[in-house]
């Protein structure tokens, strides 16, 4: 079999710099790849949204969450004192929605931050314990000294040889092939 017909997860490029890794995610994309990602060894804000993401699911779970656990503290406490429990004490109505302002409040609270834990897992892919990035040996730089733009193969723009070329003009420290 070539070595061109061999399939790969994607092809990754290296640079020495934050600032050279942002540039190339801005070039990357506006090229047109979609499908790429970045491997640094501390955040970097600027290469995330180089590549696009500005996904707004996680927000929408909290929000989710907050909602569903304020109508579910409100009903718990509305059911116990005006369905189950209905006590008139001191001749205040059933539904006294004040006193279960606490109860909603922190209800929200729970909710939503579990959700919002739950909401990174499932977004983030987690637990991923294998990528295949790890099958590169330079890899190891990437939570050391070095920074990595990896575009896969999955990408509609994916071209072996055209996006091999164009990672070139990127002028990365090196450029390898990812294997599945």
């Amino acid at each position: 079999m070539a070595a061109a017909t061999v399939p790969v997860y994607g092809l990754l490029a290296e640079f020495d710099t934050p600032a050279q890794l942002v540039a190339a995610a801005k070039r990357a994309h506006a090229e047109g790849y979609r499908k790429m990602d970045t491997f640094s060894p501390f955040p970097i804000e600027e290469a995330w949204e180089a590549i696009g993401h500005h996904d707004h699911r996680l927000s929408l779970i909290v929000l989710t969450g907050g909602v569903i656990g304020a109508l579910a503290g409100y009903g718990l406490e509305y059911w116990v004192h005006a369905i189950a429990y209905p006590l008139n004490i001191a001749g205040k109505p059933l539904n006294s929605w004040p006193q279960f302002i606490p109860v909603t409040f922190e209800m929200t609270i729970l909710v939503a931050s579990l959700s919002a834990v739950l909401g990174m897992i499932v977004l983030n892919g987690l637990p991923m314990p294998y990528h295949p990035v790890f099958n590169v040996p330079r890899f190891e730089h990437a939570s050391r000294d070095k920074f990595f733009l990896l575009v896969e193969s999955r990408d509609p723009k994916f071209d072996r040889q055209r996006t091999l070329e164009f990672l070139k003009g990127l002028d990365p420290s090196e450029i390898n092939e990812v294997e599945p």
